[in-house]
């Protein structure tokens, strides 16, 4: 028996979840412990589109990329903890609750998301995450927020 994974590269995260350009919000995820907690990655760069209308004389990361990203840091936690990889999984907001936002994300940062399962376990459809986003240990942002998976015929059995 091979040892779980620990962490997912671009290249793994692509063969879990669906997004792609423009809405691919991360870069790497780390620290994947089963499907308990990760950390999720993203280096932010002036060349993402939102950045064009989200201000052009003032560029800052849109407080709903910021939660999506933690979303998309969960998806990839819970596909490599379930070996999910080319399975066309698909995650869906269910809820998104005490959201607040508390420093702005702007080019040249780098946003680490700390998540982690407060419901949920392999082959069920409902969970329920707790997300902090950060720069530089510096809150950016945190939700909790439902989502349900709908997971490929057999898998996460």
């Amino acid at each position: 028996m091979s040892e779980p994974l620990k962490s997912a590269d671009i290249q793994m995260i692509k063969r879990i979840i669906p997004h792609r350009y423009p809405f691919l919000l991360i870069d790497k995820v780390v620290d994947i412990d089963g499907y308990q907690s990760a950390t999720g990655i993203k280096n932010v760069t002036v060349n993402e589109p939102h950045f064009q209308g989200h201000f052009p004389s003032r560029p800052i990361m849109p407080g709903v990329t910021i939660v999506e990203a933690m979303a998309q840091t969960t998806a990839v936690m819970a596909g490599v903890s379930m070996e999910l990889m080319d399975k066309n999984m698909m995650v869906y907001f269910m809820g998104i609750d005490k959201c607040k936002f508390r420093r702005m994300v702007e080019p040249g940062d780098v946003l680490k998301m700390h998540v982690s399962t407060l419901r949920g376990k392999p082959g069920g459809k409902i969970w329920k995450f707790a997300g902090r986003a950060e720069v530089d240990g510096d809150l950016a942002a945190e939700a909790e927020f439902t989502a349900m998976m709908e997971m490929p015929a057999g898998a996460g059995e």
